[in-house]
Parts: C-alpha cells; sequence; structure tokens
C-alpha cells in the first residue's frame, strides 16, 4: 500500500499547476544564468523542500546571481552576509540596543531575517560564526538573549564556499555540512553558453529587469503539498537502502543519517513533481541521491590516500543497490 492515502493524494492537475509554476521562475532565472538548467532545476528542488543549498565551486561563475535571480522571481526579500574572519555572530543575528527616545531596548534583526539569504564564503568564518546559522537553518528562527523571532517563509540558505583557496579557512564542521538539504556545483558554461551570456550583459543587467512571476505563498503551498505526492513503497525502500549502505561501505568512515533518508525521499517527490509526474519512479531517487548525501559522507583514510572522492564511493553504492522493478 502506498505512505499516502489514496483520497489524499496529490491530483495530476495540482502537479501540473506546480510544475508550470516552476517553469515559470525557471524561464525568468534563466534570463540572467544562461546554460545551467540543472542547477536552477536543483535549485527550484531545494526550494520546494525548504532546504538550505552549499555551493562548491570557484568565483565568478554566477553564485551571487543565481540566488539574487531566484529572490526577485518570487518578489522575496534578499540579503547577502560576506563571511570574513572577524564576523561575530550578532553581525548575523541581529542586536538588542538602546533607544534613548522611548527608553527601551529594541531588536535590530540582522541579515538572516530574509527570504533568500547568501551566505557568502561561509568557511571564512570561525566556527562560533558559523553555528550562528545553525538554529535559524534548522529551526527557522532566531534566539536572541532569550528572544526568539520567528524568520520569514519561505527561507532559504544559499551558502558558498572556494574549494581552492583553502589557507585561512575553517572547513564546516559534520553537523553544519547535515543541514544543508543539497550540494551542488555549477561550473563554467561551455563556449555557446558563455557567449550568449556575455551578449545578454553586454547592456544593462537583466538582473534589474526581472519581474516576480511566482508569489512566495504560492511556493508554500505548493511545498506543503509536496508530502501528499505519490511514493511506492518499493521506491521509498529502495532510497532507505541507498542511504544505509553508506553506512556498511568500508571506504566511509561515516555514512549518511537517518536524515540524509528523509531529505533523500522528499528531494525525489520534488524531483517527480518538477517534471510533471505525480508519482516517483527509482531514477527519481537516483538523480538526487548524489547532491542529496555526497556532502554528508566522510572517506575513511585509505580512501583518501587513494584518490578517491564521496562523489565515486557514492556512485559505486549506487550502481550496486538493486533497482525495484514495475511487477
Amino acid at each position: 500500500m502506498s505512505d499516502v492515502p489514496t483520497a489524499d493524494r496529490l491530483a495530476p492537475a495540482d502537479v501540473a499547476a506546480l510544475r508550470e509554476a516552476l517553469d515559470r521562475v525557471q524561464a525568468n532565472v534563466e534570463r540572467v544564468i544562461v546554460g545551467k538548467t540543472d542547477v536552477v532545476r536543483l535549485l527550484l528542488v531545494a526550494l520546494l523542500c525548504e532546504g538550505h543549498v552549499l555551493i562548491e565551486d570557484v568565483p565568478g561563475i554566477g553564485k551571487t546571481t543565481l540566488a539574487k535571480a531566484l529572490a526577485q522571481s518570487l518578489g522575496c526579500t534578499f540579503r547577502r552576509i560576506q563571511f570574513t574572519p572577524d564576523l561575530m555572530p550578532a553581525d548575523i543575528t541581529g542586536v538588542h540596543y538602546y533607544d534613548p527616545r522611548s527608553g527601551e531596548f529594541r531588536f535590530r534583526e540582522g541579515p538572516i531575517a530574509a527570504n533568500v539569504v547568501l551566505a557568502d564564503e561561509l568557511n571564512r568564518a570561525t566556527p562560533r560564526t558559523q553555528s550562528a546559522l545553525l538554529e535559524a537553518m534548522e529551526e527557522r528562527q532566531l534566539t536572541v538573549e532569550g528572544v526568539t523571532t520567528v524568520l520569514p517563509r519561505p527561507f532559504l540558505v544559499v551558502a558558498t564556499q572556494n574549494p581552492i583557496e583553502l589557507e585561512g579557512t575553517f572547513p564546516l564542521p559534520e553537523a553544519q555540512l547535515d543541514r544543508f538539504f543539497l550540494r551542488l556545483r555549477i561550473g563554467y558554461p561551455d563556449e555557446a553558453a558563455e557567449d550568449e551570456m556575455v551578449q545578454r550583459h553586454g547592456g544593462s543587467s537583466p538582473l534589474a529587469e526581472l519581474e516576480p512571476v511566482v508569489s512566495a505563498d504560492e511556493i508554500l503551498a505548493f511545498s506543503a503539498s509536496l508530502s501528499r505526492l505519490y511514493v511506492d513503497p518499493e521506491v521509498r525502500r529502495y532510497a532507505v537502502r541507498l542511504v544505509r549502505a553508506t553506512r556498511e561501505e568500508p571506504a566511509l568512515e561515516l555514512g549518511a543519517s537517518p536524515r540524509a533518508s528523509l531529505a533523500l525521499v522528499r528531494a525525489a517527490r520534488a524531483h517527480a513533481a518538477l517534471a510533471g509526474r505525480d508519482y516517483v519512479l527509482p531514477d527519481d531517487v537516483k538523480a538526487m541521491a548524489p547532491h542529496v548525501l555526497a556532502h554528508r559522507l566522510i572517506l575513511s583514510s585509505q580512501a583518501r590516500l587513494r584518490g578517491r572522492t564521496t562523489e565515486d564511493v557514492l556512485l559505486e553504492i549506487i550502481d550496486r543497490v538493486p533497482v525495484p522493478i514495475e511487477g
């Protein structure tokens, strides 16, 4: 039997409306971000699942522009936080200050209180400052001096880090990496896409001309309905077996947590919805597994010495775990 009662399943018409709305968002973002359809699609998966994204890539390939374009396409607030070694937690969360006119203490919200937050070069901040993001990312609220502030929804943190320059950086701990729903790499565009990008950005910036195409309330409604999209029990168990296989892999010192199982099934649902289907296929699970799981794994010392990566090991696991076949 299904994990969703038949009467409560997401109807094909609802899936069609979801896909049509997010197709508009994608087309709008791609007016600015050229030749990266798959990356934009994955960002929409994270948005639909209300998850956060870690982008690991070199400078100058459009990470900031991507986050801004998404926020403008939804008519949402956007804030950029440049992480540096001297950045303090209060610079992120906000502070209480004394207002002499009223004779009272007031709270000034930090830049984290926005719909889309770009945490640029997150690994350049100290662990204490990095941890200031943890409660916000997980609980979607801030607690400063005993006062709790609920963050706006949708709430999406897009964090970046440069994998090349490691001097003066503080690697993200496993607890923080596990709170990122997806890890992405944008990569350089091909020659045709780069030429088109130069042509588009030769005059006025397309980013300045972007208008909202879907409201934040619509995105929240779509996100709430995602749990009603049908997942066959065999497909669900396939996702669980993939995650559990990472814990039994000798090349890995640490496998994925149960949080990863939940994230993988939810990401597969979003991937299926963006494809216009009201049910999840094993291919949806396989497509999302590298982005959901790889950053949650830790290689063994022997695997690192042999030059293997978590992506290599994960692909071997995906090839090894049997895929459920209909009938």
